[in-house]
């Protein structure tokens, strides 16, 4: 078994560093967030960090790079306060990744892929077309992180848009349906398929120790 201490990682080349630690934290959600600035300009960017904050308010985050160079996403979601959420499918795996790609602010990453921008019910942010599953999102609030200089930006989910045959009727959405993505590490897909689902559960009886 291969093992590596903290040191080990420091002294590590800085592309085999990334994929190691990209990796070992497990399978990541796919997001595609759509943005647009105060010129009309859209972007749309590939993040993997995206993760559930809490249900009520249905707040959801997610993690960005510093702020040392351009990064689009954050101006654009700092200048109009939204953005969108899209989940990343099979059909779209490759045109997905290519946002990862730098390009200057003046170019939609729409313009150079076979997505499709789309606007619904009045929200400004544009998002991807296809996408089963497609949030219009608030800016909330963000939190600077000093260990690395990274931000984690807080969203309000204002509408979530999900195909009826996906939706349970408990409220579980079946991303298995969708063929929805997932990422391990930086650039690994997967389709995953749910194998089962447990019910909530609660301390076996005879463990449960008594109030006094």
């Amino acid at each position: 078994m291969a093992e590596f201490s903290t040191n080990d990682i420091d002294q590590m080349h800085h592309l085999y560093r990334i994929n190691l630690i990209n990796s070992c934290s497990g399978y990541k959600s796919a997001n595609l967030i759509g943005t647009i600035d105060k010129q009309g300009v859209s972007n749309v960017a590939i993040f993997s960090s995206v993760t559930h904050l809490g249900s009520n308010p249905p707040l959801l985050g997610f993690f960005l790079r510093p702020t040392t160079v351009i990064r689009n996403t954050y101006d654009n979601i700092k200048a109009t306060g939204i953005f969108t959420l899209n989940h990343i499918h099979e059909e779209i795996l490759k045109e997905a990744h290519h946002t990862s790609a730098k390009y200057d602010h003046s170019i939609s990453e729409f313009d150079v892929t076979d997505l499709e921008e789309d606007y619904i019910d009045g929200f400004e942010a544009p998002f991807v077309k296809g996408s089963p599953i497609q949030l219009a999102m608030r800016y909330v609030e963000e939190y600077p992180i000093k260990a690395n200089n990274t931000i984690l930006l807080i969203g309000k989910i204002e509408k979530l848009y999900v195909p009826n045959e996906l939706l349970e009727k408990d409220g579980f959405i079946n991303l298995s349906k969708g063929k929805v993505a997932t990422i391990n590490g930086m650039d690994g897909y997967a389709i995953p398929n749910i194998k089962m689902r447990l019910e909530y559960q609660r301390p076996k009886p005879e463990f449960v120790i008594p109030n006094d």
